[in-house]
């Protein structure tokens, strides 16, 4: 069994696969002050409740946005599976062409999301990842990474929102019934959700534009399930895309040995 890693700002999602099958999710704060037998002994837990022996983990694949906890994630790898993981950067092979000025600045969940796109819905695609910040990335017909956009995660413009306002609260994001809304809540949320699903189906008719076709959409990541039911350009809904990506990295880099 395979065991992978996307470490980002906000949190670990961890997966199972069993051949091609996810078989167990979970997901982790990511918490710089935690030490390493923390991390395994709450991965121990996990794999026991979904019953799932230790010992049928064969190799660990990752990829992490946050380099200052990825020793601890090494290290409890070594404690607990006698194994490192293999971390998604140089040298490793993803079947990806990266036309990026310097490929050495793209986030690896941005590549991991952008293989499994391209494995499993084809070219031309743009996959929206909706954390911490917002990517977009455009993946051409012949299944190259070209790039995109980066803006503000939905969570954090509402931080900064709340944090600079002195009079405004902090609210629950769920998408209002109506935009125009009699308190201040309302307000809020209308703005926020509504002029977020906005921005996104912006961005993508103008990169869809730009591809030259009619792009697939597919979102991923944590607020992916607020913004894509309202949004009129996104096609697919895949919360799990990266740790996709991940397992393919692997099976490639495996098949390649």
């Amino acid at each position: 069994m395979l065991l992978t890693f996307d470490v980002g700002n906000t949190n670990i999602k961890t997966g199972v696969f069993d051949g091609d099958e996810m078989i167990a999710y979970v997901r982790f704060s990511t918490d710089l002050k935690k030490t390493s037998d923390e991390y395994g002994l709450m991965l121990m837990e996990f794999l026991r409740f979904k019953c799932i022996d230790l010992h049928s983990i064969e190799a660990v694949c990752a990829s992490s946005v946050v380099p200052s906890i990825n020793f601890t994630i090494e290290h409890m790898c070594r404690t607990y599976f006698n194994f490192d993981p293999m971390w998604v950067g140089p040298g490793v092979r993803t079947g990806i062409n990266i036309r990026y000025d310097n490929p050495k600045e793209v986030g690896t969940d941005r590549i991991c999301s952008s293989v499994a796109a391209q494995e499993m819905y084809g070219g031309p695609a743009i996959v929206i990842d909706f954390g911490t910040a917002t990517t977009f990335n455009a993946i051409s017909g012949e299944g190259e990474f070209l790039g995109g956009a980066i803006m503000p995660g939905i969570k954090l413009s509402t931080e900064a929102l709340v944090q600079y306002a002195a009079k405004l609260p902090r609210i629950e994001l769920v998408m209002p019934p109506t935009v125009i809304n009699r308190n201040t809540v309302g307000n809020m949320q209308a703005g926020i959700v509504y002029g977020y699903v906005g921005s996104v189906d912006h961005i993508i008719r103008h990169m869809r534009r730009e591809l030259g076709g009619k792009a697939k959409v597919i979102a991923t990541g944590g607020m992916s399930t607020l913004i894509a039911p309202s949004s009129e350009t996104i096609d697919v809904l895949n919360g799990q895309l990266t740790l996709e990506g991940l397992r393919i990295i692997y099976q490639r880099n495996k098949e390649s040995k």
